[in-house]
């Protein structure tokens, strides 16, 4: 049997004005995962203060930037048609959207706030276009914390309201968004200054001695 709230869905709703997408699974242990998925990042902060005050914690924060859909490709059939008539030029696909309308056409995020109530799992997806925002949990959950921080290192997503949007892990010398640039393996992998550093500390122990 759940224990989420029976009428999660609809106080989920009432938070989120601009609408929910709510699924729910249990499965033979009676451990039941549910996601919410929201129309507007904007509802998230009305939705996450709902859950606090249901006694949810905040799990993990996980932040992905998907891939836009592969074109299918077109049957290699013959240009022309039996009138002689070149075929009408396909017209041109729609971009696949999220609940809310977000294009996922690979420069999107989607940002995903998992939470345990009682023992439950429930997953809050938000979607954020490319130079949008999102508002800050750590007023909330102080554990967003550093989620966020990395978040807004890793990908060019800005965090509004957060009381310490500091870099966490990355030199301020190093151009944020990283997870969103491709590095070339051979810098990847180039040893070059742990070469140098280690010559330097042979160096210094030979003139110790």
């Amino acid at each position: 049997m759940s224990r989420l709230p029976q009428d999660l869905e609809a106080r989920l709703a009432a938070a989120a004005p601009a609408g929910v997408e709510f699924s729910a699974e249990t499965d033979s242990y009676g451990v039941t995962v549910a996601w919410c998925g929201l129309a507007a990042a904007a509802d998230l902060s009305p939705v996450a203060a709902l859950l606090k005050d249901l006694g949810a914690r905040l799990s993990m924060i996980t932040c992905t930037m998907p891939s836009a859909p592969e074109e299918e490709e077109e049957d290699e059939d013959d240009d022309d048609s039996e009138d002689g008539e070149e075929k009408a030029e396909a017209a041109p696909k729609e971009t696949p959207k999220s609940f809310g309308g977000t294009p996922l056409d690979g420069t999107s995020y989607e940002i995903d706030y998992h939470f345990d109530i009682a023992g439950d799992a429930l997953t809050v997806i938000a979607y954020v276009p490319q130079g949008g925002g999102i508002p800050s949990l750590t007023p909330l959950f102080r554990n967003a914390d550093w989620h966020e921080r990395e978040m807004m290192e890793l990908y060019a997503v800005a965090v509004t309201g957060h009381p310490d949007p500091r870099r966490l892990f990355l030199d301020a010398s190093v151009d944020g968004a990283v997870l969103e640039r491709l590095v070339p393996f051979s810098t990847l992998v180039n040893a070059a200054s742990t070469k140098g550093l280690w010559e330097r500390l042979l160096a210094g122990k030979k003139g110790a001695a």
